[in-house]
């Protein structure tokens, strides 16, 4: 844990006791904060007051003796409405921060040079964030890995410098809730791989949401890496570097006189006009795809800032095993390959998991996003027969009517059955079943890592399945 010592001796108020949340308690008080702690739910209250965090209802509290409200990243901040605990912080003049705001204010104090690389984006994320804290991991750091991947920053061992391969470093997925409540945020290398529309019930506009964003690469200590293949991110490179700070650019469709780009399977840096090759993805079934290209050119670029050396790099992809519910290759039945990508909860991800793939058995469906699969209309031609689950049968049946073969078959257990079925009597030499949902989990799965665990489960069960070591 990194005890926050930032606030010893004064008034904290805190607001969410999910996990990151208690989490941000136990760091408070370790480090001398007096709290007051809060949260909607009574069995939530009711946990964090069994293991000693002073709770009480923040409605009725002093605010004006507050200095700060943690606010857990789930909670509004702005849209659709603030929630009731952040017009009162506003109302009595306290600042409204999160735990990657408290993790920034520790390391500042401990070890303002340690390596901390921060990384965001609409998609690709979590790979880029998983890699390069294998890449750093492999190149001897002692890599602390967490963040919005699924292990509260504060639960990490603290802030710790050191020479290069002997220091502790901090490796942190960030998405735009918790930027929203980092206001100094600082990361040595800081990454944005794209922006694309998502969260706008949460940021109003495209234009909120992108600023949310470029915050992470605007205060890069060492090396803004900026994704540069949409508009907005391109405009942020722009105005990072107009700001007179280190950016690379990275991109997939395009090579580029400065920055990264890629050429066929090979990651490539330009210089001045003069490239140089990084490393080369052939052969790594982790990293298939584009998208994966770009996760790998961001995870190199960080790992080149930090020190690391192409060799160990190279070393560092081809041993990378890759996520579960991303593209992830379970296996095969016979000539069947099965994949596992239940982390596509919207269309933009399961566009990337459609083109790596021609002989597509398509498990799709869950709680649709606006607009549906209609942007997906260029992929059906690589569909053979698409299996619908969910809330989202009856729209998603309407786009592919008269261009993909589909059945209705509601629930996912139905699905693997009648896809494997179909795959195995095609005459593909590679028929791949792939589940990537473009939607949401929530009409029947708590999250999309309880939807992609109970599609391995069923695809473990399949008679003759051979699962990949």
């Amino acid at each position: 844990m990194t005890p926050v010592t930032s606030f010893a001796g004064k008034s904290v108020a805190v607001f969410g006791l999910g996990g990151s949340g208690l989490v941000s308690c136990r760091a408070l008080v370790a480090g001398g904060a007096k709290l007051l702690a809060c949260d909607d739910n009574a069995k939530s209250m009711e946990a964090a007051a069994a293991e000693g965090i002073p709770t009480g209802d923040l409605r009725n509290a002093d605010w004006s003796s507050f200095d700060a409200l943690v606010l857990a990243p789930g909670v509004p901040l702005t849209h659709p409405k603030p929630h009731w605990t952040v017009e009162l912080a506003h109302a009595n003049g306290v600042e409204i921060i999160g735990d990657i705001e408290l993790f920034c204010r520790e390391r500042r104090r401990l070890a303002p040079q340690s390596p901390f690389v921060a990384i965001t984006g609409t998609n690709g994320k979590s790979t880029t964030t998983a890699l390069t804290a294998h890449l750093l991991r492999a190149a001897g750091f002692d890599t602390q890995m967490g963040g919005n991947i699924g292990t509260a920053i504060l639960s990490l061992d603290p802030p710790a410098d050191g020479r290069a391969r002997e220091g502790r470093a901090h490796v942190v997925e960030c998405s735009s809730y918790q930027i929203d409540l980092a206001p100094t945020l600082d990361p040595s290398v800081g990454i944005l791989l794209n922006v694309t529309e998502d969260h706008l019930d949460r940021h109003g506009t495209m234009a909120n949401y992108a600023a949310v964003k470029e915050r992470l690469v605007a205060k890069a200590q060492r090396e803004a890496v900026v994704g540069v293949d949409d508009d907005w991110c391109a405009a942020i490179a722009d105005r990072i570097a107009a700001q007179g700070r280190r950016v690379r650019r990275l991109s997939v469709e395009r090579a580029l006189d400065d920055g990264y780009f890629i050429d066929g399977t090979r990651i490539m840096l330009a210089e001045g006009g003069a490239a140089r090759m990084i490393a080369d993805l052939s052969g790594i079934a982790s990293l298939r795809g584009i998208h994966n290209a770009q996760n790998a050119a961001a995870a190199c670029a960080a790992a080149l800032a930090l020190g690391v050396d192409a060799g160990a790099i190279q070393s560092g992809l081809r041993s990378f095993p890759g996520l579960a519910h991303r593209m992830e290759q379970l296996g095969r039945q016979g000539r069947v390959l099965f994949v596992n990508d239940s982390k596509a909860t919207n269309v933009d991800s399961a566009a990337k998991a459609l083109v790596c793939f021609d002989d597509i058995f398509w498990i799709l469906g869950g709680k649709a996003k606006t607009g549906g699969i209609e942007s997906l209309r260029e992929f059906f031609p690589r569909v053979r027969k698409a299996y619908l689950i969910g809330e989202a049968t009856d729209e998603f049946a309407a786009t592919l009517d008269g261009s993909v073969i589909y059945e209705r078959c509601g629930t996912l257990d139905n699905a693997v059955a009648a896809s494997a079925r179909d795959a195995a009597a095609s005459s593909s030499p590679e028929p791949v079943v792939l589940l990537s949902p473009a939607c949401a989990s929530f009409d029947q799965y708590r999250n999309f890592e309880v939807r992609g665990d109970a599609f391995r489960k069923l695809v473990l069960a399949l008679p003759g399945f051979v699962a990949n070591s």
